[in-house]
């Protein structure tokens, strides 16, 4: 079998299916769900959203230049779904979503109750790329479901049961396949027919890497 030529899209799937909470400042706050979304730099930590602007949320996050990013669940598949479909100029999505909004510790914005990790977001540029807007903001608090963390204070994300989006579809996580660097520790353990298996540091064993 080949290659197929497709025009260009965006085909980096699965991605994160994020609910972004937004406020205007005068009391109204709304839910939108975002698929373009991520990690831009450790120090200082920075993530971004990227967001048509004729979205209801756009016109909040643009004036006040805050967003909260937080992080699904398969518990909160539906609510996910809705806030993407739904627009709150018809609803209040919070209640139609069964959502619960909690105060935050840095930005006027409000965290979903629910979700087990919420990034607290502070916008320091928007970036006018074409359909969609990208926000680029500093992390200015995390705020962390304490039911996911161990006796040694470790937060297991996976024991919430996270969710990603792929072309139209929301998948659970799969089971665990390594950690971190556990290729140059070991020798992976059933390796594909053809695989030369790796030395400590990943050469190869029968030469150099």
């Amino acid at each position: 079998m080949g290659k197929q030529v497709w025009k260009p899209g965006n085909m980096v799937y699965p991605v994160p299916a994020v609910l972004v909470s937004a406020a205007d400042g005068e009391g109204r706050t709304n839910l939108i769900t975002v698929a373009w979304t991520g990690t831009i730099c450790t120090n200082p930590p920075m993530a971004y959203i990227s967001v048509r602007p004729e979205r209801y949320s756009y016109d909040m996050i643009r004036s006040t230049g805050q967003f909260v990013i937080n992080l699904t669940t398969e518990d909160m598949a539906y609510a996910t779904d809705l806030c993407g479909v739904k627009s709150g100029r018809d609803l209040d999505k919070w209640q139609a979503a069964g959502l619960t909004p909690q105060r935050a510790s840095a930005v006027d914005v409000p965290l979903v109750a629910e979700s087990p990790v919420n990034i607290e977001c502070q916008v320091v540029k928007v970036e006018e790329l074409g359909s969609h807007h990208m926000f680029i903001a500093e992390v200015k608090a995390v705020d962390i479901d304490e039911k996911y963390l161990d006796e040694k204070g470790k937060f297991h994300l996976g024991k919430a049961k996270p969710i990603v989006y792929s072309h139209g579809e929301y998948y659970g996580l799969g089971a665990l396949l390594g950690t971190f660097g556990y290729s140059v520790k070991k020798a992976p353990k059933n390796l594909p027919a053809g695989r030369k298996r790796r030395g400590k540091y990943g050469q190869k064993r029968n030469g150099a890497g």
